[in-house]
């Protein structure tokens, strides 16, 4: 939904009074209320709450997205901003499938954005062996992140750790093993 509603804000920014765009975005904003407001319920809870509060939003929305799209000119960027989401429409409710889901890649994004900022940098790695290792440190701290640790803490201690750990169970000592 993230990409979907970008389309729509940049739209509604160069238009000088609310049109189809600041529309598209208080429908979008209504499924995000939804969502703010399950945040912290199991998955049963949210997924209960996306099958009756979410999907009738959803459909309401698509036969208003389909209504709107007929007459705006094909090239027009809020034709486009339509066509987008309505091309993307069965990934754009995916996440109403299951309560474990998101409805957007925000989280994802900002904590892959070091990563796609470093691959310059990595071309500078030394060797195809260098640029492995800095991937996989890269991967390692970003996952112990994700998963609540305070990586340098979680590196200092695996280090620690390591030299004396069974081989075998080295699995344990990742950040979402613990």
């Amino acid at each position: 939904w993230a990409h979907c509603r970008r389309r729509f804000v940049e739209i509604a920014k160069t238009q000088s009074k609310p049109g189809l765009a600041a529309q598209a975005l208080q429908w979008i904003a209504q499924l995000y209320a939804i969502e703010s407001r399950i945040n912290h319920q199991t998955p049963d809870i949210k997924y209960a709450a996306r099958q009756t509060e979410a999907l009738p939003v959803l459909a309401t929305f698509r036969q208003w997205l389909e209504g709107n799209v007929i007459g705006l000119p094909a090239q027009a960027p809020l034709a486009k901003a339509f066509g987008y989401a309505l091309r993307h429409w069965q990934a754009l409710i995916r996440y109403t499938e299951s309560g474990v889901l998101l409805p957007d890649n925000n989280a994802l994004e900002r904590q892959i954005r070091p990563i796609a900022l470093g691959r310059a940098n990595w071309t500078f790695a030394g060797s195809p062996r260098g640029a492995r290792a800095t991937a996989t440190m890269y991967s390692l701290l970003g996952t112990a992140r994700l998963n609540g640790f305070e990586p340098y803490a979680w590196l200092k201690e695996t280090l620690d750790k390591l030299p004396s750990h069974p081989v075998n169970r080295v699995h344990e000592l990742l950040p979402l093993a613990r």
